[in-house]
């Protein structure tokens, strides 16, 4: 016959199982050597709460800073004649877009004879930096410089969250 553990026979009759509680563990101790010292429990990181909502904080400004990047590189592009304006429809507001169409228009229209710098207009353009600046839950505002090969330029831009993603409510470019 074998014998039952407590946990089976108290199965077996119908009976409620009771477990002793488990023993603390005894506090972890340092133990002096080759370059260990000991650290007061006070003087140990604890983890920040509030923490957390900055790092949403801080990566969702991140996320627009790479937002406004693209949009301005496209943009200047846009200009440059490099890149079809619809490209940006779903990034720009129905005005910006229109707003920047015409100014691509206008800037083909410069005849190149007119300056000697006006045929080398928004070449090899590259973003040089980009900051973002939270002014509410909902919105962010921007600033960008951009340099191209002749001119260095400043854009500034308003970025609103929608249902789906960031939008430009507002471009402007210097």
């Amino acid at each position: 016959m074998r014998a039952m553990t407590s946990r089976r026979a108290a199965a077996d009759n119908h009976q409620p199982v009771v477990e002793a509680p488990e023993p603390p563990a005894p506090p972890l101790r340092l133990v002096p050597g080759a370059g260990v010292t000991a650290i007061p429990p006070e003087a140990l990181p604890r983890p920040a709460l509030a923490a957390a909502p900055l790092r949403r904080v801080a990566d969702e400004e991140q996320e627009v800073c790479a937002i406004c990047r693209s949009t301005v590189q496209a943009a200047i592009e846009v200009l440059a004649g490099t890149r079809p304006a619809q490209q940006l429809a779903r990034r720009l507001d129905e005005r910006c877009l229109a707003a920047l169409q015409h100014r691509a228009a206008l800037t083909r229209r410069v005849p190149c004879g007119s300056s000697p710098t006006a045929g080398r207009l928004h070449h090899n353009p590259s973003v040089r930096s980009v900051r973002a600046c939270r002014v509410s839950d909902d919105a962010y505002e921007a600033s960008a410089v951009v340099v191209e090969e002749l001119r260095v330029r400043a854009v500034a831009l308003r970025l609103e969250r929608s249902r789906v993603s960031w939008r430009v409510t507002v471009l402007e470019i210097g």
